[in-house]
């Protein structure tokens, strides 16, 4: 563990030399919580970097840069101009942006893609909808709005490309019987400053704050806003904004998503990691959804279908229950706000050393995995009553 002092040392000397920040010979730990008061012990001490000495951890790692190194190796490098998109190693916003345009020229009467607005720095949010009849109920999916979890646009995107060009008839059903709603990444801005600055940059890039710039944008919805698991404070990882809705990220999706809501039945968030299938709600001392015990059957089935491929272990529950108190997040807002019958979020691989920098070799299982959960939790879904057509 380093200092924040250094850590924010290397990054403004990275920043003036435009150069990646780089993390070698950082030391990595893993704390064990059992409780919420340890929790907040841990949320206290991580301001003194004392974290480790008063929790039990273990060391991960001594060199952290070797774990980044390892994440996406440079397969193409020497024939980029050649290559086409792929799953075998990690895409440039540019890259998956241009993927999307040309779908939506190869398949014109089922695939549309549309900017639902611009970033704080004047990037699109390109959202992509697959549709292949009308009446068809809805599914929103929306990844990598924290900017360092790049296995959710890769995984969404895999997941796009599934529905249009696998054989599979269990496939070809979630294709044609649903409406997709796909944002691939949330948060250009952040994305982007992940590939040329900081790996492991997580908010958005508004400079709220002289020092420290970006909010959270998944603490920034304005559904029990600031009611635990979010800060105040701007240089915080978790900083929820000045007020709900301040960033102009967040307005675009609230105003899309409310011009498509009546028509969505489901929304789903990727997120990574820990391996988590997570229901509302997450703030402070909520309660449960109404349907509570139908979302928990149906991510039942969701876990099943995780473990099925791979024998990967998904824990479910409450976002609050089973990981962390958090607020504001588009989980809460989309089953709480707007009454989505469905609302979930995913959290990805892994449990082991790698936590946000999964190599690149596990993008496509992680999406065959996913994709195996999708086929199951809404097939049990559809036996109790979600998902009629209009």
């Amino acid at each position: 563990m380093r200092s924040h002092c250094s850590i924010l040392l290397a990054l403004l000397c990275a920043v003036v030399s435009g150069e990646l920040v780089r993390y070698d010979n950082y030391h990595l730990f893993r704390v064990s919580i059992s409780d919420k008061g340890q929790l907040d012990l841990l949320q206290q001490l991580e301001q003194q970097n004392d974290g480790r000495t008063h929790l039990g951890s273990h060391l991960a790692t001594s060199n952290f840069q070797s774990i980044l190194d390892a994440e996406n190796p440079p397969k193409k490098s020497a024939r980029n101009a050649e290559t086409t998109f792929g799953w075998e190693e990690y895409q440039t916003l540019e890259a998956i942006y241009e993927w999307i345009d040309d779908l939506a020229l190869q398949y014109p009467s089922i695939l549309t893609v549309q900017s639902i607005g611009q970033t704080y720095e004047g990037r699109d949010m390109k959202l992509v909808k697959l549709s292949q009849q009308s009446g068809n109920p809805g599914i929103f999916l929306e990844a990598n709005i924290h900017a360092r979890e790049w296995i959710t646009s890769a995984t969404a995107t895999w997941l796009l490309n599934e529905l249009l060009t696998s054989a599979d008839p269990a496939v070809q059903e979630l294709a044609t019987a649903y409406d997709w709603y796909i944002l691939p990444v949330a948060n250009p801005d952040g994305f982007h400053y992940t590939k040329t600055t900081n790996r492991l940059w997580r908010k958005n890039r508004y400079p709220h704050n002289v020092l420290c710039a970006g909010v959270d944008l998944n603490r920034n919805f304005p559904y029990h806003w600031m009611e635990g698991g979010a800060s105040q404070v701007p240089c915080n990882d978790i900083y929820a904004g000045p007020e709900p809705g301040s960033e102009i990220e967040t307005r675009n999706m609230i105003e899309y998503y409310e011009t498509i809501a009546d028509r969505i039945e489901f929304h789903l968030q990727l997120h990574s990691y820990g391996q988590y299938i997570l229901l509302p709600y997450g703030y402070q001392d909520a309660d449960y959804p109404d349907n509570y015990a139908d979302q928990m059957e149906i991510a039942e089935a969701a876990a099943i279908g995780f473990s099925t491929r791979y024998n990967t272990p998904y824990t479910f529950g409450t976002i609050a229950d089973v990981l962390y108190v958090d607020s504001g997040s588009t989980t809460d807002w989309a089953h709480g706000y707007h009454q989505t019958p469905l609302s979930m979020c995913f959290e990805f691989r892994d449990n082991g050393p790698y936590g946000f920098v999964l190599p690149a070799d596990q993008i496509i299982p992680n999406s065959e995995e996913t994709l195996d959960a999708l086929i199951a939790m809404l097939a049990k879904a559809k036996t109790m009553g979600y998902f009629q057509r209009s």
